[in-house]
């Protein structure tokens, strides 16, 4: 399932990604990374790439911020479009790796932000640069991109080993495979229903945040900011994820 295969973002995966009980639609997730990318944009509009449902756009476009969208996935923004505030934000269908958003005029945003690991959903490392090089094009002078994205968890792989169980509950089992040497990684999701288990997997390449901030140099941005999470909070060498923030000069 990649960003760059739209058939694999169909009305199942749209209906699954409002899941209400997920942690990620939570006041205590949502809230701090609405108010810093608020802050980014200040009086500028804000594009979206991946936009999915609206679940960080809906909230945004509610603190005063113009919010654009880009996607590839026509469920998913069927799905954002039947929510209260979803018809108001404009989208634009395609891949957020190459497309241009058709409705605002080129270099026009104040931000560009990526969030929820959604630059790993682009499983090469030229579709990840050309993400950087997309972004960049829809900035203006001094606007940001914004990524919010996880950090490999190699230090828990054992030698020679291909799994990391990172969910084990009564309704859900999660592993992720790891492949060191293409920096894939597959996530594998056994799930409870009713009383059947539903599996899924989705393909994924993991990147490094030093890798992340070439990709920003070959696309002319710099390295602005980056924290272990939406508060502020420093990285450090246990941190499990980070946001990070380059600028365009």
């Amino acid at each position: 399932m990649t960003e760059h295969d739209e058939a694999a973002w169909n009305e199942g995966v749209a209906a699954q990604s409002d899941e209400p009980s997920d942690p990620m639609f939570s006041a205590e997730v949502v809230r701090p990374a609405v108010e810093r990318l608020a802050a980014l944009a200040g009086d500028g509009p804000a594009l979206e790439f991946g936009i999915g449902t609206g679940r960080i756009a809906l909230p945004l476009a509610a603190r005063g911020v113009e919010v654009h969208g880009l996607d590839l996935s026509q469920p998913m923004v069927d799905q954002l479009r039947m929510k209260a505030g979803g018809e108001a934000i404009p989208v634009t269908v395609g891949d957020f790796s190459t497309a241009a958003v058709e409705s605002a005029s080129p270099g026009s945003f104040a931000l560009v932000y990526l969030v929820y690991n959604t630059i790993m959903n682009v499983t090469s490392q030229a579709g990840q640069t050309a993400v950087f090089r997309n972004a960049a094009r829809h900035l203006r002078p001094g606007g940001a991109f914004l990524i919010e994205t996880l950090i490999p968890d190699l230090q828990r792989l054992p030698l020679g080993g291909r799994f990391v169980p990172f969910d084990v509950s009564p309704d859900h089992l999660g592993f992720d495979e790891y492949d060191l040497v293409s920096q894939r990684l597959v996530s594998h999701h056994w799930t409870r229903r009713d009383d059947d288990w539903e599996a899924s997997s989705g393909p994924f390449r993991y990147v490094w945040p030093a890798e992340l901030d070439l990709m920003a140099e070959l696309a002319g941005l710099r390295l602005r900011d980056r924290w272990a999470g939406w508060a502020g909070e420093p990285l450090t060498a246990e941190s499990r994820s980070h946001v990070s923030v380059w600028e365009k000069p």
